[in-house]
């Protein structure tokens, strides 16, 4: 049974794929578009004024500042990519994070109410134009295209007849997946979040109008239910851009390791 069947006459139009795709603001420019710059723009300034006059005993921004890259430097970083190689990369891990958790925590922002991640598109272009390229091109440069190859695609002590099968499965996983699981962790985490946000709100608010005498007050039931997930997605929001941060280490540490 339906909300619809709580009112009389009324039905409720249950939020769908529909509702992520947005009307243009201007021309063909939506809503995600001018997020995603405004991240970008959000993400450069709070660096910038974090560390235009950095003290020895640090204020506010500059102690947000200095926690974000220590965090992306040795939590994220170091761990992945080792203690030899890690440094030239930290610009990009905390780089990541932040635009990254900018975009998502849009979602229950007041005003805005969107994660920019929730459309496949934006998260697909920093896989394959950021992530995609640039642990591909570092492994490479160390090894020279054959033996980053024969390194990412034939792991050492495997039996010959076995690379038949498992170099084949190493192209498509290292070439081809990985930067489509990367994006697709982060777009489904935030679609599906926005999504049963916007059940339990428009529910809340149906019953609120529609309903009749003591079905009315499930409406409050409602909306608290919106409120506790809205917590529950600030946490998702944060975890997912660190797992997007790991796992860009991680693959930049696979590249220039040794041995895998």
């Amino acid at each position: 049974m339906g909300l619809q069947a709580l009112a009389q006459g009324a039905e409720f139009d249950a939020p769908g794929v529909r509702d992520f795709f947005l009307p243009p603001i201007v021309g063909g420019v939506t809503k995600p578009m001018v997020q995603i710059v405004l991240a970008a723009v959000i993400v450069i300034a709070f660096y910038l004024i974090a560390t235009r006059n950095l003290q020895l005993v640090p204020g506010r921004f500059q102690f947000a500042a200095e926690s974000l890259y220590n965090f992306g430097r040795d939590t994220i970083a170091r761990d992945q990519i080792g203690s030899a190689e890690f440094r030239p990369f930290v610009p990009l891990i905390v780089a990541l994070f932040s635009f990254i958790l900018v975009n998502n925590l849009f979602g229950i922002v007041p005003v805005i109410y969107f994660p920019t991640l929730s459309h496949i598109g934006f998260p697909l272009a920093m896989s394959l134009l950021v992530v995609y390229p640039v642990y591909h091109f570092v492994g490479i440069r160390k090894y020279g295209l054959g033996k980053y190859l024969k390194q990412q695609l034939f792991p050492p002590g495997a039996p010959i007849p076995v690379y038949f099968i498992l170099a084949p499965v190493e192209f498509l996983v290292k070439f081809v997946l990985n930067p489509f699981t990367l994006a697709v962790r982060v777009f489904v985490a935030m679609f599906a979040g926005h999504l049963l946000l916007l059940v339990f709100i428009l529910g809340g608010q149906f019953l609120l109008l529609e309903a009749e005498g003591a079905l009315k007050a499930m409406s409050l039931f409602s909306w608290v239910f919106a409120i506790l997930i809205t917590f529950l997605e600030a946490l998702v929001m944060v975890i997912q851009a660190y797992v997007f941060a790991v796992l860009t280490a991680s693959y930049i540490g696979t590249a220039l390791a040794e041995e895998h």
